[in-house]
């Protein structure tokens, strides 16, 4: 069964860093465009950075600067490096693949979510 599985979150400091992970478990042929999405409380899901098949990254504007999106083609992993993290940035962060299984539809997939916490 084909499935994201997210880590990384936890709790840290006002202008801390942690890495989010996010792997592609199952068999699958490819990987294309994967990302980055987050709620925080009270609020809707906003997205965060994304990264096509080429390496190509995109990010709203509120975490330029300080995230950094990067993928490991051999290992199926989307990463995000969360520098300078600040209290506004305390969401659930859930990340989101358009994956071709071996066997089913190609599809997009999204992680259980992942906590991450900053403390002022």
């Amino acid at each position: 069964q084909v499935q994201l599985v997210e880590s990384g979150g936890g709790l840290v400091q006002a202008g801390g860093s942690l890495r989010l992970s996010c792997a592609a478990s199952g068999t699958i042929i490819s990987m294309d465009t994967a990302g980055w999405y987050r709620r925080a409380p009270g609020k809707t899901r906003e997205p965060v950075a994304f990264i096509t098949i080429g390496g190509t990254t995109t990010y709203v504007d509120s975490v330029k600067g300080r995230f950094t999106i990067s993928r490991d083609y051999a290992k199926n992993t989307v990463y995000l490096q969360m520098n300078d993290l600040r209290p506004e940035d305390t969401a659930v962060y859930y990340c989101q693949a358009d994956l071709q299984p071996r066997n089913g539809v190609r599809s997009y997939f999204w992680g259980q979510g992942t906590q991450v916490t900053v403390s002022s």
